[in-house]
């Protein structure tokens, strides 16, 4: 893989299983203190529970040290330019953990600093959740190739990177979104390009009962999300009949598992109890997190 992980496709297609055979070992127990002498530096321009508590425990288990900075201690771009922040945090620690409201931080941080850059999620992008999605699909379903998943919503960062890190798996990743939400014909072509040695795919539809017909793992997350808090009404009545419940479940495929990336909005695009749901892996996904981004610095800072 490159040595920064900005978007998902930084990771070579035939790189995603053994990442996730080696984060379902350090859960295990496997791992050491490959990190010991190893410095982190999260820098969130955004709040965050699983992120941040994932990355911290992750980093610590493998024998690093975290350092974690908040919205108002850096000020990235406003008290001080991206690439100055880059150029000095590059001379004390080992690897920059940033979470933003824009890709366009984290590039012009790669490109200023001389350490690798994980992008913790970004308005383009959430890779690293993506990673943990896999590993849960994984551990749940006994493989990835062939695997089918319907995602329920808004084809914003986290169906973006979820999209490329199905397809470039070898599985079939069917988006449902209202017209104008859709997954761009971009976002579809490249995923789609990034998978075809897998035998991946990736479609876009309108239906969510369409897209759940024969899934493995129906998906979905948020509504409106951070940043987006003025669109939440408009976005409540466009998105009305894109609710995953048990009612949507029961079309799926025999044995199919729910995923939400969480936090999660009961009555909006999940019905009450849907975490606790029978079908319901939201928070094994959760807690893969610290495994998955363990397996990922890991690799980075070998």
């Amino acid at each position: 893989m490159n040595s920064s992980f900005l978007r998902f496709s930084d990771i070579e297609p035939t790189a995603i299983e053994k990442l996730v055979h080696r984060a379902i070992a350090i859960k295990a127990g496997d791992h050491g203190t490959p990190l010991t002498g190893k410095h982190a530096v999260l820098l969130f321009e955004k709040p965050s529970l699983r992120t941040k508590l994932s990355f911290w425990v992750g980093f610590e288990k493998l024998g690093g040290k975290p350092v974690y900075f908040g919205p108002d201690e850096v000020g990235l771009g406003k008290r001080e330019p991206v690439s100055d922040v880059a150029k000095v945090v590059s001379k004390m620690a080992d690897i920059a953990i940033i979470r933003t409201f824009s890709q366009s931080v984290l590039d012009e941080f790669a490109a200023a600093g001389s350490i690798p850059v994980v992008n913790a999620l970004s308005d383009y992008e959430h890779p690293c959740q993506a990673l943990a999605d896999v590993q849960t699909i994984f551990e749940h379903k006994g493989k990835l190739k062939g695997v089918r998943v319907a995602y329920i919503g808004d084809g914003n960062n986290v169906a973006r990177s979820l999209a490329y890190a199905v397809a470039g798996s070898g599985g079939s990743f069917v988006c449902a979104s209202p017209v104008g939400y859709e997954l761009t014909d971009a976002d579809i072509s490249g995923a789609t390009a990034y998978g075809v040695a897998a035998g991946g795919s990736v479609d876009q539809v309108t239906s969510p009962t369409d897209a759940v017909k024969d899934a493995d793992i129906v998906y979905t997350d948020v509504w409106a999300s951070m940043g987006q808090e003025a669109e939440a009404a408009e976005r409540a009545k466009v998105f009305a009949g894109y609710q995953v419940n048990p009612a949507l479940m029961a079309k799926a495929g025999s044995g199919a598992k729910f995923m939400h990336d969480m936090p999660a909005h009961p009555g909006e695009e999940v019905s009450a109890g849907m975490l606790e749901h029978a079908s319901s892996i939201a928070f094994d996904q959760a807690g893969n997190r610290l495994w998955a981004q363990a397996a990922l610095v890991e690799s980075l800072l070998k």
